[in-house]
């Protein structure tokens, strides 16, 4: 019976997958997206998504948690002032991996981690896009985008009512 393989191993000691990782997820929470090879992004997803999920929660004990595996101060603020309120009605999935292909020298497969920035949109009913809409909007209080399409139109309306009223004005005094 093998236990504990989930661990990804990586071919490294404990110490050196755990400096490893921790470097990892520095670089990606500084620039928000790394090249990298394709075992390592994995191994990497699963590791920063538990350290934004733990951000989130941004207590005295998170801060110190997450202090553990980060220790740039830059990174770490930008963690939690940043990255955690972007995050915070998002339950997972912070991360996205795109392959590349293959590494010319050592034919080691590559890919591309980042970190998720727009909200993902829903293939579906149209009547669920609109209760996550409305949730979202309870949660935030910021308007969805159904109504900012409505406010836009009522703009257009009332610009195009202006205009009309203007041609109308020139073409009087013309005739007159």
């Amino acid at each position: 019976m093998r236990h504990g393989d989930k661990v990804v191993k990586l071919s490294r000691t404990t110490s050196h997958r755990k400096a490893l990782l921790r470097n990892l997820s520095e670089a990606l929470f500084k620039y928000e997206a790394i090249r990298t090879t394709l075992p390592k992004a994995k191994a990497l997803r699963s590791f920063a998504e538990k350290l934004i999920t733990k951000a989130k929660k941004d207590t005295v004990a998170a801060r110190r948690e997450v202090f553990k595996d980060i220790k740039k101060t830059e990174v770490l603020e930008k963690l939690f002032d940043d990255i955690a309120l972007r995050y915070r009605n998002r339950n997972g999935g912070y991360t996205r991996i795109y392959k590349l292909g293959y590494r010319a020298t050592d034919g080691s497969e590559m890919a591309q981690i980042e970190l998720v920035e727009e909200l993902l949109q829903v293939k579906g009913d149209e009547k669920k896009t609109e209760k996550t809409e409305r949730k979202l909007e309870q949660k935030e209080g910021m308007p969805t985008s159904q109504e900012e399409k409505v406010e836009k139109k009522v703009k257009e309306k009332m610009e195009n009512t202006a205009k009309k009223k203007t041609e109308k004005n020139v073409t009087k005094k013309e005739n007159k």
